[in-house]
């Protein structure tokens, strides 16, 4: 395997490994801060731009081995076609130079499949951690607004019952205001008697006197 192809190799089993620890059952705190480092860790973004440069490189090599299994099957179609110039050394040649061209095209393919996968699974993962969060925040703020109303409606109660308090308080002050008013009424109304029967007895005492 030529140097390209071991370096391809080696990408494809750090997919691997990278795909099968984001995925892995995992604590959410634990998951949440390993998304954030890779989203945010700028040492992490030189990498992913120097990983989009190399997987265009292997993009190169998938047309390149496809193009070279494409060139072997034709090969072999015109070696089928003359049976009689072939012998076992052509035939174990033309075997491995096929088994080489699948093995690159597989090799580079997968790498390039997976690449995507991750991409698309590792943003897919990066929203959900983000839109647990805005739930977590929402649900806060709704148990504190809960809460705050709450106590808005206990405030509520209490003035009501204050005004109650204060209704009876003013109808209590009016029903005495009325018992005043019938006490003073009722004491003029004594007075204007008293002053009328002491005239009375006043006015027969002088006559007797005559």
């Amino acid at each position: 395997m030529t140097l390209y192809y071991t370096l391809c190799f080696a990408l494809l089993m750090a997919e691997v490994g990278l795909f099968t620890t984001i995925i892995a059952p995992m604590p959410f705190t634990m998951r949440k801060r390993l998304m954030h480092f890779l989203s945010e860790n700028p040492i992490i973004a030189k990498i992913q731009y120097g990983l989009k440069i190399t997987f265009i490189f292997i993009a190169v090599l998938f047309v390149d081995a496809l193009q070279r299994m494409v060139r072997i099957a034709q090969e072999g179609a015109k070696a089928k076609a003359q049976p009689d110039i072939t012998d076992a050394r052509t035939e174990v040649t033309y075997a491995a130079r096929r088994f080489y061209a699948q093995r690159n095209l597989y090799l580079t393919g997968a790498t390039l499949f997976l690449s995507l996968i991750l991409s698309r699974v590792f943003y897919i993962l990066l929203d959900f951690i983000n839109t647990q969060e805005q739930l977590n925040a929402l649900s806060s703020k709704t148990a504190k607004g809960s809460q705050a109303a709450g106590e808005t409606e206990e405030l509520r109660k209490r003035v009501r019952e204050l005004e109650a308090q204060l209704k009876t308080s003013q109808a209590q002050g009016r029903d005495f205001d009325t018992l005043k008013k019938q006490a003073s009424q009722q004491a003029n109304e004594y007075n204007r008697l008293a002053d009328e029967h002491i005239k009375a007895t006043g006015a027969k005492s002088d006559k007797k006197a005559d």
